[in-house]
């Protein structure tokens, strides 16, 4: 009898959208405390594109090219290691949490990476949430430390991490407001818990933002980089903070990169001087959970915290748009299209017996 397969989404040098491929390969077999996740779903992520193009930072320095992109799956518990003990038993529904190899139909984890899926959740749900909630989670509690009554701007507001952001903070007490790029994205971000919400195509985003909070904002959460950075610092109160989570306007809207409109933006992304800095009582921090792997343990209680509100109701989902692993390149192109709302996931095809 031939060894069952599993399907992947592997990239084998970094490119545009041709560089995602299909691959069949044996279903790996758990080690002492691992368990394999038959997933159901996987999830995507704006950085899984930058993992194609070969630009995230993470990918080259701790796993290298052929490369499985994906950072969370949900499904059933498929095989279980030794030492796991009675944690976890064939076909329970769970959260895996991975650094990258996401995109599979079968995934080999550390028992320690995995977590009981809320039974409201569906699986395409419930592998949507991980690295967005959690870097949300992670800004807000482990960085920005918030008070109620605060005043956020939160840009990309109807974007994965955004959502997330809006939720996390409604519940924090804040009044958020919601920076989206169209119209279409005003009644999502909405739903998830904005006060107001700017729109970019239609309106001045600085006046706007000046208008509705002109003693300026206690934070401001960021991915854009290069496009808004230096007004998002400007427009701090003080003892504000400005949290850095991505540089999306400096990257493709078409899978190939243009090193020289690159390297332009990384010339004009903002400097900040520490000594105005602190005449300003104002703060820039950064986040990128893939180099946070020695938090670990704290990681993992900001999953548990996560999951707890979501079987509760105080958290929901995002709306999720699928796609077959096969479609991983379409999947991509919608997410780097700036047209998508809430979340994408992959729904992997029975593997090869």
């Amino acid at each position: 009898m031939s060894q069952p397969l599993r399907q992947a989404i592997q990239i084998k040098r970094p490119g545009g959208y041709d560089a995602l491929s299909l691959i069949e390969e044996p279903i790996p077999t758990p080690g002492p405390q691992e368990v394999v996740i038959a997933t159901k779903a996987c999830g995507v992520n704006y950085a899984d594109g930058i993992i194609r193009m070969g630009l995230y930072a993470s990918a080259k320095q701790l796993h290298g090219y052929p490369i499985i992109p994906g950072f969370e799956v949900a499904g059933h518990i498929h095989a279980v290691g030794s030492d796991v003990g009675d944690q976890w038993q064939i076909g329970d529904e769970v959260i895996g949490l991975s650094l990258f190899n996401g995109y599979t139909s079968h995934l080999c984890l550390p028992a320690e990476g995995v977590f009981k899926k809320p039974a409201k959740l569906s699986f395409e749900q419930a592998a949507s949430l991980p690295t967005v909630f959690l870097t949300a989670w992670w800004m807000v509690h482990r960085q920005v430390h918030p008070e109620p009554n605060e005043t956020w701007l939160i840009h990309s507001a109807a974007g994965g991490v955004g959502s997330a952001l809006l939720q996390i903070g409604r519940l924090a007490g804040a009044r958020l407001i919601g920076v989206v790029g169209s119209e279409h994205k005003v009644a999502h971000a909405k739903a998830m818990g904005a006060d107001d919400v700017i729109v970019r195509e239609t309106e001045d985003l600085w006046a706007r933002a000046k208008a509705l909070a002109p003693l300026g904002f206690n934070a401001v959460f960021d991915a854009n980089g290069v496009q808004t950075l230096g007004q998002s610092y400007a427009h701090l109160a003080p003892t504000g903070r400005v949290v850095v989570y991505g540089f999306a306007s400096m990257l493709p809207k078409n899978g190939r990169i243009n090193w020289l409109k690159l390297l332009m933006n990384w010339w004009r992304t903002p400097r900040f001087n520490p000594l105005k800095m602190t005449q300003e009582n104002r703060s820039v921090l950064a986040a990128n959970l893939s180099f946070l792997q020695s938090h670990a343990p704290s990681l993992q209680a900001g999953m548990h915290w996560l999951l707890e509100r979501f079987e509760s109701g105080a958290l929901t989902p995002l709306p999720v748009t699928r796609f077959a692993l096969k479609e991983a390149a379409l999947a991509h192109q919608k997410i780097e299209s700036g047209q998508s709302i809430g979340k994408l996931v992959l729904t992997p095809t029975t593997p090869t017996e």
